[in-house]
């Protein structure tokens, strides 16, 4: 019975997502919207719109780094498992404990480089809208940190996962 009735972390989970999937569906509305918009006055004015073409580069770089952080909360990026799909038992934990902490590594990187990328770029603005880099290249730590965040609960997951329960991939055809 307590299957069938959601607690108030899960109530309060799906509506986190759910809003997060409306801000990058109105992001990516967005940006169609100005390429359109853009598209048109070149077609029937023959000249076009300076700040739109910002503005659809700025969503771009948005839903890309948005995007980014759904597919790592899904588990929907790219992976290859090629090597480890071979793989079982306490030779795939320790192959799976390795990859991760690499990945860790990497994201730990990004989110380094992401926040100097927006110390160095506080002080220029873009040339058409005025908008200030900082607010542009702010989208880069917060998906790494983001990515980081989620890839911690999967290796602690990891950690305590008993290595009798990491069995070979069955063969797909």
């Amino acid at each position: 019975m307590s299957e069938l009735l959601p607690d108030k972390a899960q109530e309060s989970e799906s509506k986190g997502e759910l809003a997060f999937q409306w801000f990058c569906a109105l992001v990516f509305l967005g940006m169609i919207g100005m390429v359109f918009y853009n598209a048109m006055l070149r077609y029937v004015f023959r000249s076009s719109f300076a700040p739109s073409e910002e503005w659809s580069r700025f969503l771009f770089m948005y839903i890309t780094f948005f995007g980014s952080i759904e597919g790592f909360y899904r588990g929907r990026h790219i992976a290859v498992d090629m090597v480890t799909g071979l793989l079982s038992g306490v030779t795939k934990k320790s192959v799976d404990i390795f990859a991760q902490l690499l990945a860790l590594g990497a994201l730990l990187l990004l989110a380094i480089g992401g926040v100097a990328l927006v110390q160095q770029t506080m002080d220029t603005r873009t040339v058409a809208t005025g908008v200030n880099m900082a607010f542009v290249n702010g989208a880069l730590p917060i998906m790494a940190f983001a990515a980081l965040a989620i890839r911690l609960r999967e290796f602690w997951r990891t950690l305590g996962k008993p290595a009798s329960e990491f069995l070979k991939k069955p063969k797909e055809f």
